[in-house]
């Protein structure tokens, strides 16, 4: 029997993505079955490739973020790169792109040019404004797109000024936007007749479309949510607690059976029964109150204690996890999270695991991020190029 293959086998994806938008989008592709194509500058490649911790020069995150891709590079500025990238697009199903707008239609791939070239070519955009609108041209990493969509200014506490979370989220907010983008013009294309579109995705309205009640709220009561540290106003008791051992813990008791069973789980009976806490406006209205019940009890326990107790009781609640936790965490491990691999050198090292999981034709890791321009003479010898009109690319400048 053969092998099942991956959801998305047959389709081919070019990427013409930097650092963390366009080629999370196509990683995501390329982890369910997808033919990915990555074109980098010969110079230097993805900036990616030396951003934060790096082993032999190149970064670990490089290793995750262009795992299963092809690297193919080519110099668009030339005549003949720009060739071959029409010839790899002619018989593309997906072109991921995240420059600037305006960058493609200088180097005469606009979207006209390229639907003419292949009208089933779905193009997915991503930018930090947007390809319309008067800040189309402007500049926007993702710390402009978390900034003016709203995620940074309801982020940290009250008293001090607005923080990052940590991780460039509003990047992989839009990664996944485009995906989901593509994948229904992909439907479009099938139902509709064959014909590709494109997926404009800006950065900004990425992050702004997770923003929960934040229009209605405004728009309806003048409301402006603002920045409340670990609590959440409106939905009490949930909120981060230190315990005696110095840790921390994500306690979230906020609905009405599991505030009843916390209570009783803490020995505070007497809360349990308050007939002004058996809802939620109840316990908002007292927020303060409960936690500092809660903050004097998880003081007065280890943080062992805290998820023993907790568990017990069906309260949901979990340590601040580090990375080191989640290497040691049986829920990580029994779910595949991590996956070992071998970096250039054959040194092992782990990566995370797949996400989502399909029950049937799940997604793999089937190599780590590849060297620049590791697969550029495969890719062009598949686009009918022999050795030496290669060579003269090469010698050209042109790969």
């Amino acid at each position: 029997m053969n092998a099942i293959q991956k959801p998305l086998a047959g389709l081919k994806v070019v990427e013409l993505g930097t650092l963390i938008a366009g080629p999370f989008a196509s990683r995501l592709c390329a982890e369910f079955g997808a033919e990915v194509v990555k074109i980098e500058s010969p110079d230097g490649g993805d900036p990616l490739r030396k951003w934060r911790k790096l082993y032999e020069g190149t970064s670990l995150w490089w290793f995750v973020q262009a795992r299963n891709k092809r690297s193919l590079t080519l110099n668009l500025k030339h005549e003949s790169g720009r060739e071959v990238l029409k010839k790899l697009l002619a018989e593309a199903d997906i072109l991921i792109e995240n420059f600037r707008p305006g960058v493609l239609e200088k180097l005469g791939l606009g979207w006209d040019v390229l639907h003419a070239l292949n009208p089933k070519l779905v193009m997915v955009r991503l930018s930090g404004f947007g390809q319309s609108g008067p800040y189309k041209d402007q500049p926007g990493f993702g710390a402009v797109g978390e900034s003016m969509g709203g995620l940074r200014y309801i982020t940290g506490f009250e008293d001090r000024p607005p923080v990052r979370t940590g991780i460039s989220i509003g990047d992989s907010i839009a990664a996944l936007w485009g995906v989901i983008g593509a994948l229904m013009a992909l439907r479009h294309r099938e139902v509709n007749g064959g014909q590709g579109q494109v997926v404009d995705v800006a950065l900004y309205e990425a992050v702004f479309a997770m923003m929960e009640s934040m229009v209605p709220e405004f728009d309806v009561f003048g409301f402006i949510r603002e920045r409340t540290g670990n609590i959440m106003p409106g939905i009490t008791p949930s909120s981060v607690h230190t315990t005696a051992d110095g840790k921390h813990v994500q306690i979230a008791a906020n609905g009405d059976a599991i505030f009843r069973r916390f209570m009783q789980a803490i020995g505070r009976q007497d809360l349990a029964e308050d007939p002004q806490l058996a809802d939620n406006a109840g316990r908002d209205s007292r927020r303060d109150e409960l936690y500092g019940v809660i903050d004097r009890w998880a003081r007065s326990e280890s943080l062992e204690n805290v998820l023993k107790v907790l568990n017990a009781a069906e309260v949901p609640a979990s340590r601040i996890y580090s990375a080191e936790d989640m290497f040691a965490d049986p829920q990580f491990l029994a779910r595949e999270m991590f996956l070992s691999a071998k970096l250039p050198d054959g040194k092992p090292f782990k990566m995370p695991g797949i996400v989502p999981k399909l029950s049937e034709t799940p997604g793999s890791t089937e190599w780590i991020g590849p060297k620049l321009g590791e697969h550029t003479d495969a890719v062009l010898a598949e686009l009918g190029y022999d050795a030496a009109q290669i060579a003269a690319l090469r010698r050209d400048g042109a790969v």
